[in-house]
């Protein structure tokens, strides 16, 4: 009986639509943005806990991370692949936790999904209302056997991994994996100051 119970979000999430997880993510982080008062007043360490907790179960880093550090990422030791991923999710988390603490009224509209039932990779095109203009948030994912995976995302027209794909490749090129990694560390450390 208890592992049924454990069993059954996992095969809800395993079920669910691509448009399906975004719209019920996206509105379970704004019902506990707009339900918390510490995350609406820029507690970074309560916004970046949501994040980590609601948001990143439903990525698939390791693709995202490979993605943006392109060719490179075959010729990385396990050790160093990790560590990329490491610092690239702190690099996110963060990243992503900024544009959540700015969140006041707003409500997310998905558009319909332009997909056939066959696809395992697809674009969840959304909005993002509230004040002023809408803003473009789109999602590629793929379809895992755990269930949909966001791996890029598309802010305002420029998709994520392609810009950090031509950071990452300038540094590599300079620097090698490990100049990366370090140049990773001591950005996620420089936010980290700043934000404290």
């Amino acid at each position: 009986m208890t592992a049924m119970l454990l069993a059954a979000p996992l095969a809800r999430a395993a079920d669910e639509s691509p448009d399906g997880l975004i719209k019920r993510v996206a509105s379970e982080v704004l019902d506990n943005i707009k339900a918390d008062k510490s995350v609406q007043s820029g507690d970074m360490t309560k916004v970046m806990s949501l994040v980590d907790s609601q948001i990143m179960p439903n990525v698939n880093f390791t693709r995202m991370t490979a993605s943006a550090v392109g060719r490179s990422w075959r010729q990385a030791t396990a050790e160093q692949q990790k560590k990329l991923q490491d610092e690239f999710k702190t690099l996110l988390i963060r990243t992503y936790s900024g544009a959540l603490a700015q969140v006041k009224d707003q409500t997310i509209s998905v558009k319909p999904l332009r997909a056939a039932a066959a696809d395992t990779e697809v674009v969840v095109r959304t909005e993002v209302l509230g004040r002023g203009d809408p803003i473009q948030l789109d999602y590629r994912l793929e379809k895992t056997p755990a269930g949909w995976k966001i791996y890029d995302l598309n802010v305002l027209g420029v998709w994520l991994v392609e810009t950090y794909r031509t950071q990452f490749s300038q540094e590599i090129n300079a620097k090698g994996i490990d100049g990366l990694i370090a140049s990773l560390s001591e950005r996620n450390k420089s936010n980290s100051a700043k934000k404290s």
